[in-house]
């Protein structure tokens, strides 16, 4: 059987994709307005204890990172769409945990559930991708990925913000959890094509030196590694891979401060929870919206300057966010800072497949995600420590800000061009330079 890449040559395909992650990213964005807003009235979370709000997202984070890392190679054995499946199956019981949480404890244990959804499905989506696209097309083909799941991550957010205003706000995430979960299950074990053959001819393709078009600059020197060689290649031993791993930690400090900080800085301040769901659901509409063009952008520019200006665009946006004080000025705030995640976010994961074997190329998402999504903890755990021990909301912010600064930098000094038109980069063996 022939294999051939591209977007319009595997529409079915990559269209089952885009309405998986849209139903990953509606399942967490039913928890971005309501619960860190009710955590002090409805979970009984201490007034003003910020290191134990932020104790969810740490959960999450912890457990998605790992889950990201183990279903990149578990999807090398056992096929891409088993893996999704998985991860939908253990989503089922997020909405009843909410419904029936008596503390804040069963809020965290839901949120170890969704880290395993979310390392399952969300990675499975970009996974699949990277296998059926070409090398030209893979910021298009991300920005579209990324464009669907932080839709469904707004709308969601937005909707239950509105939802909980007029109905009994636990009642509202239980239904609405419910019904994503099932309904994406059903389309997953209905109608999602396994892509793991694509990447077998890929790399075969490769390996023989047979192929038209654009040639893409693998990392060479390793066949069948190790998972323990990728998660150092990736982690230390090419300087690309790595500006690419600490880029993706620090960006998710800006996603973790959006989904816990900004609602209960905005309730400190006076706010409803539908300006905080429009706030928020701004920033993911802005931030999901964007890379329409933000993927496509990269495609024709190159990753690593619109990842540059990504970073420092949020950092931007994140510093005037609390020197703000309405409603309105949140949102252009929040709208700057999705302009920003949106230069950044698809890119680094185009690079990333730029650059990883088709052989190996789940386990080396696998080990970037872990990277990422090992970020919402620590930049959480960041955020809640130096807010308790300021006692400012701010410093939340500042923090962030100076952080994403710093990452930008280090990808202007360290991050080679990884775009297969772009590059003239021969800095991509397997060294540790």
């Amino acid at each position: 059987m022939t294999y051939t890449l591209g977007i319009r040559e595997n529409l079915r395909p990559f269209v089952e994709q885009l309405l998986q992650v849209f139903f990953v990213g509606l399942t967490i964005g039913l928890q971005r307005t309501v619960i860190p807003s009710l955590a002090e009235t409805e979970f009984g979370v201490v007034q003003g204890s910020m290191t134990t709000i932020f104790a969810f997202i740490v959960s999450f984070g912890i457990v998605k990172g790992t889950m990201n890392f183990i279903s990149g190679r578990l999807s090398e054995q056992v096929g891409r769409r088993r893996v999704l499946i998985w991860g939908w199956l253990v989503a089922l019981p997020i909405p009843f945990l909410i419904l029936w949480a008596p503390s804040w404890g069963w809020i965290v244990g839901a949120n170890v559930l969704l880290g395993i959804n979310q390392g399952f499905c969300w990675s499975m989506t970009v996974t699949a991708k990277m296998d059926i696209v070409k090398g030209s097309q893979r910021g298009w083909a991300t920005g579209l990925n990324e464009f669907a799941g932080y839709g469904g991550v707004a709308l969601a957010a937005l909707l239950t913000g509105y939802l909980a205003s007029y109905f009994d706000p636990r009642m509202t995430l239980f239904v609405f959890g419910l019904v994503v979960n099932l309904i994406a299950l059903a389309a997953g074990a209905l109608s999602f094509t396994e892509t793991l053959p694509f990447a077998h001819a890929e790399a075969a393709r490769h390996t023989s030196g047979i192929g038209k078009g654009l040639h893409s600059n693998y990392v060479e020197g390793i066949e069948k590694p190790t998972s323990g060689q990728v998660f150092a290649l990736v982690t230390w031993r090419n300087r690309t891979f790595m500006a690419l791993a600490q880029a993706g930690s620090v960006e998710k400090f800006v996603d973790a401060l959006m989904w816990a900080l900004v609602p209960v800085f905005m309730v400190a301040k006076g706010a409803s929870l539908l300006e905080i769901g429009w706030v928020t659901g701004i920033y993911g509409f802005v931030w999901g919206g964007s890379q329409l063009w933000t993927g496509p952008l990269s495609d024709t520019l190159g990753r690593k300057w619109p990842t540059v200006a990504g970073f420092f665009i949020c950092s931007g946006g994140v510093f005037v966010f609390p020197f703000l004080a309405t409603v309105s000025g949140w949102a252009v705030a929040s709208a700057i800072i999705g302009v920003g995640m949106a230069l950044l976010y698809p890119t680094l994961i185009a690079a990333m497949g730029d650059i990883a074997h088709p052989a190996w190329r789940g386990s080396a998402l696998g080990v970037y995600r872990f990277w990422r999504d090992l970020g919402y903890a620590i930049g959480a755990l960041a955020m809640g420590l130096i807010a308790d021990a300021s006692g400012m909301l701010e410093a939340g912010f500042w923090l962030t800000s100076v952080a994403m600064a710093s990452s930008g930098l280090w990808l202007v000094l360290r991050m080679d061009e990884t775009h297969p038109r772009v590059s003239n980069t021969t800095d991509q063996k397997l060294t540790d330079k």
